[in-house]
């Protein structure tokens, strides 16, 4: 019995040792617990609005940049502070942000208007390696557009900035690139009902289709890296690479002399770890008008360019023609000088320019709300599409046509007949509409011509045509009214330059062995970028010289016969 109660006491006792020895350490993890669970709190709140903490996402560089005068080792992302005392900076010239693309990155300034030392000749785009307060490689950029400088992408761990004179240190504090493969681009506030919208790349959300809202938030800030100072607000709706917001009130009304004209916003993924992820942000949110009651333009156009500069001319001029009173020109990275050829033109040509690669349907939902103030309709095509009227005798433009529909028609569409180079080696001289007539038998696709006010909250699109709001439908116009002509397989010159590197999403590269079967691809020719033996008389089943006939009477000059856009040619006729 003795022992039996010797055994009970030693157990215990061996019970209250493991107490006394471990039981303080559990009740402090306890209480650090409870703390941090409350100090971070989604629900806490700081004069009246909401703070949620936030972790800034770190993200690798891309490949280093080939250079045999420098090394390109790095030891980690975490890039040191550069003592900006040390450095020097040009007065008149700052760094905004930096992206890396696959390819090249931008840099985006921000310098006085028009300033003539900023050329392509007198500039230079910098590197510094880690922990390095001064460049140690100077490289002439690839090509500068007012304030996107584009240059070679930077080795593995560097800094860039720019340079003008490599022995006087005149450098403006370098810069670490985001990534493009996860960035927050482009932000607008709607004025319609005070929401911002924000363009988003990585998502990842499948097309056509509303994501859950509930695991998305915006948020505002001057430094991302001071997640205390975040402002966070719900998002409303979430589709592609767009995501809704309710605007804070201290972002739609900020005070007087702050800093807000230079406030950024993002997207944050709510659910997916304990705190928030920010995707990183180069984004300034931009007011949109409100819409007018009665727009000043019935029809406008909008297109986005890579190295079109040549075509521009003549798909204005033919469409003044038709009805078009307005163009939205999105110039996505074009080096061919396409700001002097809009500038030339007698039109109301606008060009915006739309660095972000692979995002033409945010670019269009972006067009649609810069638009929706000035225009009651908006024809979404590409330079090489041209809205033909065959019965002009019962209709002579396309302002006639939209006039009759009735106000719940949101968004009309149009066949579209592809034209084949028509037996042609070169180009010709007197433009596509004029050059080719020999054309697929069966429409292909349709694009579209939609009321900005008609659309869906969501600006969902796909194929150049939207989602509407409820209450509002489409009609697709009879091909003996409406029609579009779209020299999309032309001469193999020009064929082979607009797929080399699509703004499109399906293609992004066609010598790429993905999505082979997709219509933006060429029937029978794969991947490989060599001319087919046969390739001038392909896609001819139709000859077609309606708009051919139509453009000569209309825009040749008398006496020489040249047309409008010709070199030389004709004057503008209303």
């Amino acid at each position: 019995m003795k022992d039996h109660h010797r055994r009970k006491r030693s157990g215990g006792g061996d019970l209250f040792g493991w107490w006394r020895r471990w039981g303080r350490f559990f009740l402090f993890s306890l209480s650090i617990f409870l703390f941090s669970s409350f100090a971070f709190s989604p629900s806490l709140r700081i004069f009246r609005e909401s703070f949620r903490p936030v972790l800034l996402s770190t993200w690798r560089n891309p490949p280093p940049l080939s250079a045999s005068s420098i090394t390109t080792t790095t030891i980690s992302d975490d890039h040191p502070t550069v003592d900006r005392r040390l450095l020097s900076p040009h007065p008149s010239l700052e760094i905004r942000d930096a992206v890396n693309f696959p390819d090249q990155t931008l840099l985006f300034l921000k310098h006085p208007p028009n300033p003539l030392e900023f050329t392509k000749h007198a500039i230079h785009c910098a590197y510094y390696p880690p922990s390095s307060t001064s460049p140690s490689l100077h490289l002439p950029p690839i090509s500068i557009d007012a304030q996107i400088l584009r240059c070679p992408t930077p080795p593995r761990g560097f800094l860039i900035s720019v340079s003008f004179d490599r022995s006087d240190g005149r450098h403006p504090p370098p810069s670490h690139p985001h990534q493009w493969h996860s960035l927050a681009y482009e932000a607008l506030i709607d004025s319609k009902d005070n929401t911002t919208v924000v363009f988003v790349k990585g998502l990842n959300l499948r097309p056509e289709r509303l994501a859950d809202a509930s695991r998305f938030a915006c948020v505002y800030g001057w430094d991302f890296s001071r997640p205390r100072y975040l402002l966070t607000s719900d998002a409303v709706s979430v589709a592609q690479e767009i995501v809704r917001c309710r605007t804070p009130l201290s972002v739609l009304n900020p005070k007087p002399n702050s800093t807000s004209g230079v406030i950024k916003a993002s997207v944050i993924f709510k659910r997916f770890r304990a705190l928030p992820l920010v995707v990183p942000s180069v984004a300034r949110p931009v007011p949109v008008p409100p819409a007018r009651r009665r727009r000043a333009h019935a029809l406008c156009a909008c297109t986005m360019v890579r190295n079109q500069a040549r075509f521009l001319r003549e798909w204005v001029t033919y469409h003044a023609r038709v009805g078009v009173e307005r163009w939205f020109v999105y110039d996505n990275n074009s080096d061919d000088d396409i700001e002097a050829t809009v500038d030339s033109m007698a039109f109301n040509v606008t060009r915006h320019p739309w660095p972000w690669i692979k995002t033409q349907e945010a670019g269009f939902a972006h067009c649609a709300l810069r638009a929706r103030a000035a225009c009651e309709w908006v024809a979404f095509i590409d330079v090489d599409e041209f809205l033909h009227l065959p019965n002009r005798t019962a209709v002579a433009s396309m302002r006639e046509v939209l006039a009759e529909q009735p106000n719940d028609v949101g968004e009309v569409r149009a066949s579209c007949h592809s034209f084949g180079p028509s037996g042609r080696k070169r180009a010709p001289a007197r433009g596509v509409t004029a050059g080719y007539t020999c054309r697929m038998a069966s429409p292909e696709r349709h694009k579209s011509i939609v009321r900005p006010e008609a659309l869906d909250d969501s600006l969902m699109n796909v194929v150049h045509h939207f989602h509407l709001r409820e209450g509002f439908g489409y009609v697709n116009l009879e091909r003996s009214a409406v029609v579009i002509n779209h020299y999309k397989y032309q001469v193999w010159e020009v064929f082979k330059e607009k797929f080399y590197r699509r703004v499109a999403t399906y293609v992004a590269d066609w010598h790429d062995k993905e999505n082979e079967g997709s219509k933006d691809r060429a029937p029978g020719l794969g991947t490989e970028a060599v001319e087919p033996p046969d390739w001038a008389g392909r896609f001819c089943e139709v000859h077609d010289t309606g708009l051919r006939d139509w453009v000569i009477r209309e825009f040749a000059e008398p006496g020489t016969g040249r047309l409008a856009w010709e070199a030389g040619g004709g004057r503008r006729r209303d």
